[in-house]
């Protein structure tokens, strides 16, 4: 596995599902991209939509598709409501899943808020060259897995390992 001393933007690709928000009220959306671009990556593609299992399968299937795309970071639907169906849309696109990324979300927001944190269905996975992250719908939420695991992982330089290699082009 080839390790980077520079780091290396990553173009990432932002997917809010709600089935009440838009942009102007789309606030862990908005830290998602405004966190992202502060660590030095491009935003590819941003888009809100309703919290519906196909439509969010299409819009992963034509992200992880797009070889300009390396990483998408999904806000929503990782709950336990009815229309809450993001892990059911996203896992069965995944080549392998990222076991830890769920488990590790809800480790460090047991420190925010306590066993609540069983009422997130976080998980991460690898499609196609792709990371995709799924996140709940709360920006407290989304800042703790950008701040405590994405950004670090997504930066060439952490050591020992971070994703980055398995992005690039082979």
């Amino acid at each position: 596995m080839h390790q980077h001393t520079d780091f290396i933007p990553l173009n990432i690709a932002v997917l809010t599902v709600s089935d009440t928000r838009d942009e102007s009220t789309d606030t862990s959306g908005q830290y998602l991209i405004s966190a992202l671009q502060e660590s030095g990556h491009q935003l590819k593609h941003r888009q809100i939509i309703k919290d519906d299992i196909y439509h969010v399968r299409a819009i992963i299937s034509q992200w992880i598709y797009d070889e300009t795309v390396q990483v998408v970071v999904i806000t929503g639907g990782t709950g336990f409501t009815g229309r809450d169906s993001t892990p059911e849309a996203v896992a069965v696109l995944f080549d392998k899943e990222v076991t830890g990324f769920g488990e590790l979300f809800r480790q460090v927001s047991w420190e925010e808020i306590g066993t609540s944190t069983l009422q997130s269905r976080a998980l991460a996975g690898l499609a196609n060259h792709t990371v995709i992250f799924c996140l709940p719908g709360s920006t407290g939420a989304c800042r703790t897995g950008w701040e405590k695991i994405i950004k670090p992982q997504l930066d060439s330089t952490t050591r020992p390992c971070n994703f980055v290699c398995h992005l690039l082009p082979k």
